[in-house]
């Protein structure tokens, strides 16, 4: 069992019932979310043993809060940082040729050319999708997986964003970044082939009483706890590292996003890049997605206090969105138009004042008192150096019997050269479907054992009822909000979640 992909009710419990026969383990990472994942697999591919602990599900925080773009660091150039920048799109580049060819495409990004538009401005995002190109060059990745930057004529530039504000359009700039399908599908992959290689992952497990050889489980579904010794005990727990560390400081900054149905934007091709009035080098992205919606984001706000579970976006976050993409649109968009909105908390490492937008986005691996390491800030694009970072300092420090990082070179789950058995599919694969699981897309159909497995769940909703099955058999999903707002993205619009909870609910009552 330990060497399948399939995370699963029963996997749990088995994993749960061997944890109990007290054996110590290298490692226990605490947190699911993309950062904690990739420690587990990169933990796992070195030879340790580990388990990895969620208090909620797979990317239930941050992780799934994200705007689903892998950048190549462009941001960070402008500020100096070149570091990030440089690797960035270095990571970039290995999640689009290596490790998630699957799951990572290029997202033209268009910035239209108006009259509100300065020299200087123009001139500044020009000189940027040059350095752009050079540090993809610089990363190795082919320009077939990531187009070169170029000017695009008006014409051009309203068939790629239809809705463009046509008066004055001298055309676009138009450069290209790394897509995610979605974030937190990226997480599942990442955290399903980390038990692919022998990780166990336990998710509704509630961590307490960390130490750096120790910490005691609390099994969210059942009440039961465990005392688990480890050679160490790793916090990737992101905004909510504080509560496993009392000593860490963290400074949320809250990312929101609103989400429209596609045809609000003339079903656009490219993502509309809008700079900010009165900012340099700080835009506002329409983003096309899957299940024929659009993104629009994104903010940086403080957001100091207690952490909530779900983040709620402000008002003025929402005003500040639309107010700045109708600076380049023909006809406004409203709120009427907003059919669902999200906002994320990016776990920035306390330095004190200043704007959250000019706070690092570099990690920190730290070591507290008690001996639990800590990986905190940082960014979704960097998750796997990040993870590569924080188990180096952990062997180090432990003392532990581990292999060299082996993760660029590791192809997730649903990648082609991943070795997970792929079946040959009898039907013809939906390309929503190939476009989510990749080389994995014909299992899904031929491991359900539901009735009618390639009828859409809902009207206008491009999700196979064999989805909804593989993430409860699969996919770890032990509960309706696992399936419908993480393993598919489809509650982030509560009518179109409204539509679907019946079909979720007969998946878990057949299972």
């Amino acid at each position: 069992m330990t060497n399948s992909t399939a995370l699963s009710a029963a996997r749990r419990a088995a994993d749960l019932a061997a944890l109990g026969d007290g054996a110590a383990v290298d490692v226990v990472v605490i947190g699911g979310g993309i950062t904690g994942a990739g420690i587990a697999l990169d933990a796992a591919t070195r030879g340790l043993s580990v388990v990895l602990v969620e208090k909620h599900d797979l990317a239930f925080g941050t992780s799934r809060w994200s705007s689903k773009l892998v950048h190549g660091g462009l941001r960070y150039l402008a500020t100096g940082n070149v570091g990030i920048a440089r690797r960035s799109a270095i990571e970039r580049g290995i999640l689009m040729t290596r490790n998630a060819p699957h799951l990572v495409t290029a997202m033209p990004q268009l910035v239209p050319l108006l009259p509100s538009m300065s020299t200087p401005s123009r001139a500044l995002v020009r000189v940027g999708f040059t350095a752009g190109d050079g540090l993809r060059k610089l990363a190795g990745t082919p320009a077939a997986v990531l187009p070169r930057s170029r000017r695009v004529g008006a014409a051009r530039a309203a068939e790629l964003s239809p809705t463009v504000r046509r008066d004055g359009l001298d055309g676009a700039l138009l450069a290209y970044d790394g897509q995610l399908i979605d974030d937190a599908r990226l997480v599942t992959a990442v955290a399903r082939t980390a038990a692919q290689h022998g990780a166990r992952v336990l998710t509704r497990m509630a961590a307490t009483h960390a130490t750096g050889t120790s910490v005691r489980l609390t099994d969210e579904l059942t009440g039961e706890v465990l005392d688990v010794a480890a050679r160490a005990v790793i916090n990737a727990a992101g905004v909510w590292a504080g509560e496993v560390d009392a000593s860490i400081r963290v400074r949320p900054s809250r990312g929101t996003h609103l989400v429209f149905d596609a045809a609000a934007f003339g079903n656009p091709v490219a993502a509309l890049t809008v700079p900010i009035p009165g900012e340099l080098n700080r835009f506002v992205f329409a983003m096309p997605q899957q299940l024929g919606r659009v993104y629009l984001g994104l903010t940086d706000e403080d957001a100091p206090g207690p952490v909530p579970d779900v983040p709620e976006p402000t008002a003025e976050e929402v005003t500040f969105l639309l107010d700045t993409v109708n600076t380049a649109l023909d006809v406004a968009v409203t709120r009427d138009d907003v059919i669902g909105a999200y906002a994320g908390l990016r776990p920035l490492i306390d330095t004190g004042g200043g704007r959250t937008a000019d706070v690092s986005r570099e990690h920190a691996v730290t070591e507290s008192a008690n001996g639990v390491v800590s990986v905190i800030g940082g960014k979704l694009t960097e998750y796997r150096y990040m993870a590569e970072d924080a188990l180096d300092r952990t062997i180090a420090l432990r003392g532990l019997a581990a292999g060299p990082c082996r993760t660029r070179n590791v192809p997730l789950v649903g990648a082609p050269a991943n070795p997970v058995a792929t079946l040959r599919s009898p039907v013809e694969l939906p390309s929503s479907l190939v476009a989510r699981y990749g080389a994995e897309a014909p299992n899904v159909i031929a491991h359900a054992t539901c009735d009618r497995p390639t009828e859409v769940v809902a009207d206008g909703i491009d999700v196979t009822r064999a989805e909804f099955e593989y993430a409860v058999t699969y996919e770890g999903a032990l509960s309706v909000d696992d399936v419908v707002d993480r393993r598919t993205r489809i509650g982030l619009v509560a009518a179109d979640r409204e539509r679907v909870l019946s079909v979720a609910e007969e998946m878990f009552a057949s299972h």
